[in-house]
């Protein structure tokens, strides 16, 4: 058997000093270098001492020499030797013994997944799905901040599949954000060599840094070889199988999780990671870390990182997780799936889209999905809770412990941070900040903590750790090119804006925030603002005053809302007063208005505006479309839409009390011509009549029913319009929002929708 230890001969220990020499290290850097505590195996390799084979080897590896060109060759190590290499199998013989004895611990090591808020144990190709991988990783990049899209959301330019990197490279850093499936990954990488589906000619060797990185705190002698060699000692693979294996370069090495090693212990276990990449360098090897860590600059190596997933992915991953997660049927999985996709796509659940884009957040969205059958209309909840899977709970659950690179900054220090970086950039209109920005917010925050050093450089240097700690553990910035950062949400640094002003809340804060209503940019901001609010009274009478300001600005606004108010009193109806006034606004809205006839709001303040309207607001909105149909006709289009025109006009059944109407309404179709007059003819007379047509079905209207007024917006008008319009839709959807308001303001707001009076 070979001897477990080695000593230097003559001729070794002459080049090692040489070596040595040309570093231009100590002894006690030497042993730091290879993990070792004190230099008494340093001293023993260079007086020819026997010491530990590994111990020897690492030496060799940190002085890039040959150990074989160093050590002594006994002669029963070099009969032994002799012996093994008659007598060894041959190299791929050798591949095909160790894939078959470490099938099974491959399959029990990666084959199973633990999600979150899962209780039981997910089988990984059940749930897996291929990740993408970006070769051009913009971090890296000196860019201006013009040179990237606002509000950003990063996208790869030309992604390639994870296994093509890993086959196109031969030594790879395979980055991303936390909760972007590197794990995930690297095993799915290790199952499918070990069933042969991927690199069949390799032995996958999976390798947890944060495993390894605790058996370095507690035994610093061991080394990457001997850790992988006791993790399969039990299986009956000899250290030499192992040896001649690496040394040939047929492993597959998978290192996942740089970043977990982070510590005390972290500059020895990367160095030990080096030297075993260093002594074995013909295998190929993949190693994962957080994007903002990754600083190793491992010789040889390229960089990917793994890209947000696509419409396509998401698909398949939402099938698969109800299929096996939820543990549907697979036809009800895939109307899940397409339930799901489906509202996705709407507007109003873009910000769930962004997140889903990460894999940790899109299994919390299935969840939420499966909880309410669909997502809740406002989302906030989903937003916090998804903040907290970030800051809290992710990392706890995989057991990470951080170092605490700032003295007293705690979790709600770094919530307090967020906030003030993100109401700091929003406020000026920026989704991207540059670091020497990011820094200065840090450093005025870190001066009013207690001990806290007041030295300039010192809190320069901590303002930097605490950036890249941020975002290592949370994920929640991001480094978008060299020097530029920004949340990686939009919606995360609107979440700290509204906490920020809410943790600071004040009648001048509050009216400042209020400012911003008619600014698409706040919309969320204020909602936030609200919901998070307790009581949010105050800031709710500052809206509502914004409004009424909003109508009395635009005199032609103003009359339009007095004329609203005055029919919608004439109108007798079961239906609440602010429902029906906003039915009259859309409606007497010119055609070629976005709002024009449009009833969401309507219904949104009154459910029963989905079932039948009562006769005098169905008989207005069919005039009103009578009058539309006339007033976007053309001479060429006359033939075409003439029985639709006919249609419009058939009212009689909402016309029982009216028979005046009824009868003018008859008179104005008995003067349409027939359509036996042919396409030529009835093009002359719209040409003609068309015009004197419309005005007299207009002027009826206007006489009969007080509908169908020419207001004769101009732009600006029209803008002023859809303002005051999406600001009591605002409205609507603070109240909607929060439980926190008194029952008299609401029932006051509530009340006074669409009508140009102030809050008392």
């Amino acid at each position: 058997m070979i001897k477990r230890s080695l000593q230097a001969s003559a001729e070794g220990i002459k080049k090692a000093k040489q070596a040595f020499k040309r570093k231009g290290w100590t002894q006690e850097y030497l042993a730091a270098e290879v993990g070792l505590e004190t230099r008494q195996s340093i001293w023993k390799f260079f007086t020819g001492k026997p010491i530990d084979r590994h111990v020897f080897n690492d030496i060799c590896s940190a002085l890039e020499l040959d150990t074989s060109e160093i050590s002594q060759q006994p002669a029963e190590v070099s009969l032994c030797l002799e012996r093994y290499e008659s007598n060894s199998l041959d190299i791929d013989d050798l591949v095909q013994k160790l894939r078959s004895i470490h099938h099974d611990r491959i399959q029990a090591q990666c084959g199973i997944l633990h999600l979150l808020d899962i209780a039981r144990p997910i089988y990984l190709n059940d749930i897996y799905i291929d990740i993408n991988v970006c070769e051009e990783i913009s971090r890296k990049q000196w860019l201006e901040i013009n040179d990237l899209q606002k509000p950003i959301t990063p996208k790869c330019q030309k992604p390639i599949p994870g296994l093509e990197a890993i086959t196109k490279y031969a030594k790879m850093i395979l980055l991303g954000k936390p909760g972007s499936g590197k794990t995930t990954f690297l095993q799915s990488v290790a199952l499918s060599c070990a069933q042969g589906a991927f690199q069949p000619d390799y032995v996958p060797i999976f390798i947890n840094v944060k495993s390894f990185a605790e058996d370095v705190k507690e035994s610093r002698q061991i080394s990457l070889f001997q850790y992988i060699h006791n993790y399969l000692l039990n299986l009956g693979i000899s250290e030499t199988d192992m040896s001649t294996l690496l040394s040939h370069g047929r492993a597959l090495v998978l290192i996942d999780g740089l970043d977990e090693a982070i510590g005390e212990n972290y500059d020895k276990t990367l160095n030990k990671i080096r030297i075993f990449i260093n002594k074995f360098y013909k295998n190929k090897i993949v190693i994962s870390c957080r994007s903002a860590l990754y600083c190793a600059n491992f010789h040889g190596f390229t960089e990917v990182e793994i890209a947000d997933l696509n419409p396509v992915q998401i698909a398949e991953f939402v099938n698969k997780w109800f299929l096996s997660v939820a543990k549907n049927s697979p036809v009800t999985s895939q109307i899940l799936t397409k339930t799901i996709m489906q509202k996705l796509d709407l507007p109003e659940n873009s910000h769930i889209l962004e997140l889903s884009n990460n894999p940790l957040l899109l299994n919390f969205c299935c969840l939420v999905f499966q909880s309410y059958t669909d997502f809740p209309s406002h989302h906030f909840e989903i937003y916090k809770q998804a903040l907290d899977l970030l800051l809290v709970r992710w990392y706890e659950v995989k057991g990470i412990e951080y170092s605490q690179v700032v003295p007293n900054l705690s979790l709600l220090d770094k919530i307090k941070l967020l906030s003030r970086i993100a109401a700091s950039s929003f406020s000026q209109g920026d989704y991207l900040i540059r670091q020497t920005r990011l820094q200065q917010i840090i450093t005025d925050y870190l001066l009013h903590q207690k001990n806290i050093t007041t030295d300039t450089d010192a809190l320069e240097m901590q303002s930097r750790e605490v950036i890249k700690i941020i975002e290592l553990q949370h994920g929640l910035l991001i480094e978008r090119a060299k020097g530029i950062y920004s949340f990686s949400y939009v919606i995360f640094q609107e979440y700290f804006t509204a906490k920020e002003i809410v943790a600071n809340a004040n009648s001048q804060k509050l009216q400042e925030l209020a400012v911003n209503l008619c600014d698409k940019r706040w919309r969320n901001v204020l909602l936030l603002s609200v919901w998070m609010l307790k009581p949010a009274d105050e800031l709710l009478k500052l809206i509502k005053q914004k409004i009424d300001n909003l109508a009395i600005s635009n005199i032609k606004l103003y009359h339009f809302l007095q004329w609203v108010e005055r029919k919608s009193s004439q109108v007798s109806s079961i239906y609440q007063g602010s429902s029906v006034r906003a039915f009259y606004f859309t409606i007497a809205l010119p055609p070629e208005h976005p709002l024009a006839c449009n009833q969401d709001l309507a219904i949104t303040l009154e459910h029963q505006f989905t079932g039948s309207l009562s006769m005098e607001l169905a008989l207005d909105l069919v005039l009103t479309h009578a009058l539309t149909v006339s007033l976007t006709m053309t001479a060429d289009i006359f033939y075409a839409r003439l029985s639709t025109l006919n249609l419009a006009l058939d009212v009689k059944h909402l016309l029982v009390q009216e028979i005046p109407l009824h009868t003018s309404l008859q008179h104005l179709k008995h003067q349409l011509p027939a359509t036996t007059e042919g396409r030529e003819g009835l093009k002359n007379w719209w040409l003609a009549n068309g015009k004197a047509w419309t005005e007299e079905l207009r002027n009826l209207m206007i006489n009969a029913r007080q509908i169908g007024l020419n207001w004769q917006f101009n732009q600006q008008d029209l803008q002023d319009l859809q303002q005051y319009w999406d600001a009591n839709k605002l409205l609507i959807d603070c109240l909607n929002c929060t439980r926190d308001v008194s029952p008299s303001l609401r029932s006051h707001l509530e009340t006074s929708l669409f009508l140009a009076r102030g809050v008392e």
